[in-house]
């Protein structure tokens, strides 16, 4: 399902970032393997990496998902968990003699896409995501979960550098529907007054 989310991710870049940018950079998933950008990434590069996954506790219902079968017969389903996949969004350019120049105008770009989409347009949806409902929200450019990026890209052995946080939120649905009876019939009883 996050695969398949990073794939929406890539579809939704490569039909809306201006076509000289996509011909020109690479659009990657890896996370660190003690340095960053990931060697294995083609230069330049605009990265999500995928550093937080977490039940969305906001969005949480207890309502129950009631679907009317034949024969007089229901299923009933839990509803889906939704959950908030935060990535960190970093550009990487090639030797060039200005490589922040061009990593910003990379995240520039990226950013333009992606505050245009407060919800990621269905008729891009990949694989599981297809047919999601409700559909997934975006939070682009909100405070992140990471307690520090200094000391994050500390950790990481490298220099600080301008990046955007992007949090998408999916459903997850770990449940099996159940089937029950149709309820037809109501029994109602009266209790007599006994006070006149």
């Amino acid at each position: 399902m996050i695969d398949d989310l990073d794939k929406t991710i890539e579809t939704l870049l490569k039909r809306e970032l201006p076509p000289s940018l996509v011909s020109q950079v690479t659009i990657s998933f890896a996370a660190p393997d003690g340095q960053f950008p990931p060697q294995s990434v083609t230069l330049p590069a605009v990265n999500f990496f995928l550093y937080d996954v977490r039940e969305n506790r906001d969005l949480r219902t207890n309502e129950w998902v009631v679907e009317r079968q034949g024969m007089g017969a229901v299923t009933r389903k839990r509803a889906p968990v939704r959950v908030d996949c935060a990535y960190l969004i970093t550009a990487w350019s090639s030797s060039t003699p200005n490589p922040s120049q061009d990593e910003h105008r990379v995240l520039g770009e990226v950013m333009r896409v992606l505050l245009r989409h407060p919800t990621i347009p269905a008729p891009l949806l990949q694989g599981s995501l297809r047919g999601q409902e409700p559909s997934l929200p975006t939070s682009s450019l909100q405070a992140n979960n990471l307690q520090s990026l200094g000391e994050f890209w500390q950790a990481l052995g490298g220099k600080p550098r301008a990046a955007l946080s992007y949090t998408v939120t999916i459903s997850v649905d770990p449940y099996e529907a159940e089937q029950a009876p149709v309820v037809l019939e109501r029994e109602l009883r009266l209790k007599p007054d006994t006070e006149q």
